[in-house]
């Protein structure tokens, strides 16, 4: 009896989470533009958060381009960094930029004057955060070295470093009154500092996992966190005790932004957006996003605008704010807005950031603790600073955005239009199309009837006019190129693209519908039956997958790696290959030539594979084996033959020759798909890098 309540409670607890999901298909959120952002892989993005217009982005080929959200072209192009850059953002009025990189430095761009400000050094490892102090003479930085940078941007050096987090420091911001600077690390902490006394003020250590993102309360004494273990926790700033936390139902928060008001906040995973409260506790909205693994998200207009990378391509995505709780629709009873910015207290309870501009001239912090001496920017940074250039490839959208001070002082400013919603479906124009036609045959049909009795000579020669049997032919021949099925099924997908839903369920299950009929009446009981059928037969499937799988892992458990491997391929299971490689790259130390040998033809079997997954598995594991043991490989097959018998060298030999036939299957293949576009097609050009290394 227990088990059966279990699975109701189970089964409505989905149905309730896919009701809760799926208000994305109602047009809420739409794609807004993809492009290629680098010449090399993309490794980072910004977006301005006081326009949610502008949008900055880092890559492997050590520049720094910026993009007008929604335009597919670069605005400009900053160079002058020596290797790849890790880290943007934007400063708070987007008028200036820092950008981090692999080697540990930093530079600042002054984006209206286009030229550098300043080059920075003193990390001894990559940057992997940064943020601008809200009065704008300050830059924190953050790195893989474990320590928090503080930098004075008119002085030219690092004031202190802060020294407390055991792994990498993925995110850092100033509180808005800018005495404090909160970091989240690696390692699952979150730690407050307090600027002027060089101080920690508190560790917050309640997540699981790594924390990705803070974001503090625009009024109250309030910060968020979101980590890796699926959750965003609030924090008193007063207390410094745990406010509330979500429950975790996504995967991890990859972002987080609080609304301008302050009533709620977005956070992004991937694929999902969530809208939640703190006070108490609670989910406002959820929205199946599609957007992947989200790096920013930000507000302007009433849409929030979110931006993903992927490779060398970037993407850009709006949600309409007015149709998401708990802007759009019947507020949550348990809602009531946040009470007037002015008044020192919050609806809380709760203090409030004063975010006057202390009245001071100087800027040199004279409270702050200094750093010492050797934390000075080395004499080569100047030569750096001449090294740097800005390349405008757009002169009037750069003028528009980042030269606005051009125009008169006293023309009122325009806010920028909300980015308007793409166009429906095509349903229902797919249905005036279909209705056209039938009334166009029957007025032809009339017309040349009374039009043929008195102009008989004259319609003869016309009489290919009356060629409108063309029209029936056009309805449904040109509609049915459409639903081709592409090559690749792409993996971020929000359903079944060209699926064929009969190699999952039985063939005797629920019959296909065309557009033109009627679907059958079927009672509630033959629906549930038909339901169950195919519900059986997935679950078949996944049983012999899992079944298959215990067999991989008790031979691999039994320490016989390569009698497991093979025994996977002898499945003729792609799905368990996937599995199997899976598990490979994430642990290099498995591979041997042994294993190269037996999963060098099932790599080449997916780089031809429909699904995008089982392409970018198999990608991933050649590139794994090329850099491994490419050049073993090479060494091997080209060096002269031996003298005498040695049976070690000669068995290494054969391997390595075996493998060396392999990747030339495999370049014959990536031939034939070089010209393929997107992201598939740069990693098919990257493996055909790679492959040179052994030829």
């Amino acid at each position: 009896m227990w088990t059966g309540s279990k699975a109701k409670w189970s089964k409505a607890k989905v149905e309730s989470t896919l009701a809760t999901v799926s208000t994305a298909s109602d047009g809420i959120v739409h794609s807004l533009e993809e492009f290629v952002a680098h010449g090399g892989n993309v490794n980072c993005l910004a977006l301005g958060h006081k326009s949610g217009r502008v949008m900055v982005t880092g890559g492997d080929d050590k520049k720094v381009n910026m993009w007008a959200v929604g335009k597919p072209h670069c605005i400009m192009s900053l160079s002058g960094h020596t290797s790849p850059v890790e880290a943007v953002r934007f400063g708070n009025a987007e008028e200036m930029v820092v950008a981090g990189s692999m080697s540990g430095a930093l530079k600042i761009w002054d984006l209206e004057a286009a030229k550098i400000v300043r080059t920075l050094t003193g990390h001894k490892s990559n940057i992997r955060s940064l943020d601008f102090h809200p009065y704008g003479d300050f830059v924190a930085s953050g790195s893989l070295d474990t320590n928090t940078k503080l930098w004075d941007i008119r002085r030219k050096g690092c004031i202190f470093t802060y020294k407390g987090h055991t792994n990498c420091v993925n995110c850092l911001r100033f509180s808005p009154d800018g005495r404090w600077i909160a970091s989240a690390g690696e390692d699952g902490l979150v730690k407050i500092w307090d600027l002027t006394a060089g101080k920690l003020l508190t560790d917050l250590k309640q997540h699981t996992g790594p924390v990705n993102c803070l974001e503090f309360h625009p009024n109250e004494f309030l910060l968020a966190s979101a980590s890796s273990d699926r959750t965003v926790k609030f924090w008193d700033l007063e207390t410094f005790q745990t406010v509330s936390s979500t429950d975790g139902e996504c995967g991890g928060i990859r972002s987080i932004f609080f609304h301008p008001e302050g009533m709620c906040i977005y956070a992004g995973s991937h694929d999902v957006m969530k809208v939640y409260g703190w006070e108490p506790s609670r989910c406002f909205d959820s929205l199946a996003t599609g957007w992947g693994k989200v790096v920013d998200i930000s507000i302007a207009q009433n849409q929030l605008i979110g931006a993903t990378l992927s490779q060398t391509n970037v993407s850009t995505f709006v949600v309409d704010l007015q149709r998401v709780q708990p802007l759009g629709g019947p507020p949550s009873p348990a809602f009531s807005p946040p009470a007037p910015v002015q008044v020192p207290l919050t609806s809380s309870g709760r203090k409030s950031f004063r975010t006057e501009r202390p009245p001071t001239q100087s800027t040199k912090q004279a409270s702050a603790p200094k750093e010492e001496s050797q934390e000075a920017v080395t004499p080569t940074d100047d030569d750096d600073d001449a090294q740097s250039m800005a390349d405008i490839k757009v002169p009037e959208d750069y003028k528009q955005i980042f030269q606005p001070k051009s125009r008169i002082a006293r023309s009122p400013t325009r806010n920028p239009e909300p980015f308007p919603a793409p166009p429906d479906d095509g349903f229902p124009e797919r249905e005036q199309q279909k209705e056209e036609p039938y009334p166009e045959p029957v007025q032809v049909q009339h017309k040349p009837a009374p039009a043929i009795q008195p102009k008989a000579p004259v319609i003869q020669p016309k009489q290919p006019v009356k060629q409108p049997p063309r029209e029936p032919a056009p309805p449904s021949d040109p509609v049915k190129p459409p639903p081709k099925t592409p090559s690749v099924i792409p993996a971020d997908r929000h359903k079944p693209v060209g699926l064929p839903m009969e190699d999952f369920l039985p063939k005797q299950s629920i019959p296909v519908v065309s557009d033109q009929q009627t679907p059958p009446n079927m009672s509630e009981s033959e629906a549930m039956s038909s339901i169950m059928k195919g519900h059986d037969s997935m679950v078949a499937v996944m049983s012999g997958r899992q079944k298959n799988l215990h067999i991989v892992r008790a031979l691999w458990t039994g320490g016989n790696t390569k009698t497991a491997v093979e025994s996977a391929v002898n499945m003729n299971d792609q799905a368990v290959i996937v599995d199997l490689l899976n598990v490979l790259c994430a642990k290099p130390g498995l591979w041997n030539l042994d294993v190269c040998m037996i999963m060098l033809p099932n790599m080449k079997d997916l780089l031809n594979s429909k699904y995008e997954n089982y392409v970018h598995v198999g990608c991933n594991a050649l590139k794994l084996v090329l850099k491994t043991f490419g050049s073993l490989i090479k060494t091997n097959v080209s060096a002269p033959p031996n003298v005498g018998v040695d049976i070690s060298r000669e068995e290494r030999y054969r391997k390595c020759k075996k493998c060396y036939d392999h990747f030339m299957d495999v370049r014959t293949v990536l031939s034939g798909k070089s010209q393929v576009q997107g992201k598939l097609g740069s990693t098919f050009r990257e493996l055909q890098l790679l492959m040179a290394t052994i030829e």
